[in-house]
């Protein structure tokens, strides 16, 4: 189900029950798993692979170049995955050579009109960007997180699972899993307790998180220390495993 007035470049290639509005533009390399729909007025280039039962609203552009005054006209690529959601006026660019090479997104993703995701970022799964929410080049988001309207996010940040970050927040810094972050400059509030047990995390685990804050950020102790206190005092808990993980691995740095 292609519209007349779609321009289709040589080279595309299709699923089966694919539609494609209204004087939308399909540029050659570009994939388009099984019935995935494209609105009008969208625009998709080169390499750049759609996966399965997408909806891609109008005005959309997707797999452009990047914003990255070092790119030189290499062949990157932009991978988008199944079941994914992505309203009006929605931007994400393809990967650099001095990344990874490619920008992906992972599956089941709401990404709400004017959001913005820059080169070589890597969004995981169940992933909520709302209005106009942006990101930097090389940020990854882990699974479930929630990015606030109007968020600002810099390059090379990471933002770990379930997170959420308040609408209006500038995050210059890595966001850990589990936790609550919002402001210019973005600063932690805490875990988020609405988000975690709306995602069902018993009882137990809520309190294993709870304890594991309150000794990293609370209890005036080195990060050091604090990381190796929670290690002994909370064992078996493959959230709060994670958590710790997250914050040894952090190059930017964490909120506090």
């Amino acid at each position: 189900m292609i519209h007349k007035t779609a321009i289709i470049e040589p080279g595309s290639e299709f699923g089966e029950g694919v539609e494609i509005g209204a004087y939308s533009v399909i540029g050659s390399q570009v994939t388009i798993g099984a019935h995935t729909k494209i609105g009008s007025h969208v625009i998709i280039k080169g390499p750049t692979y759609i996966g399965k039962n997408c909806t891609i609203s109008p005005f959309s552009s997707l797999g452009d170049i990047p914003q990255d005054l070092k790119y030189k006209g290499e062949e990157t690529k932009l991978i988008i995955g199944d079941n994914n959601v992505i309203r009006e006026y929605v931007t994400i660019n393809r990967g650099t050579a001095e990344g990874e090479g490619k920008t992906v997104i992972g599956n089941n993703n709401f990404l709400m009109a004017y959001s913005h995701i820059a080169h070589d970022c890597t969004i995981s799964n169940f992933v909520i960007m709302a209005n106009s929410a942006t990101l930097a080049g090389h940020i990854m988001i882990e699974d479930f997180a929630v990015i606030g309207g109007l968020v600002a996010i810099h390059q090379f940040v990471k933002v770990g699972r379930n997170a959420f970050i308040g609408g209006c927040s500038a995050v210059p810094q890595d966001v850990p899993p589990y936790c609550l972050a919002v402001g210019n400059r973005a600063r932690l509030y805490g875990l988020n307790l609405i988000g975690l047990k709306r995602h069902n995390f018993s009882p137990q685990t809520l309190k294993n998180l709870k304890d594991a804050y309150r000794i990293i950020f609370r209890s005036g102790l080195s990060l050091k220390e604090a990381l190796q206190q929670v290690e002994q005092k909370i064992t078996n808990s493959p959230e709060v495993n994670h958590f710790i993980e997250f914050i040894k691995k952090s190059k930017r740095g964490i909120l506090r």
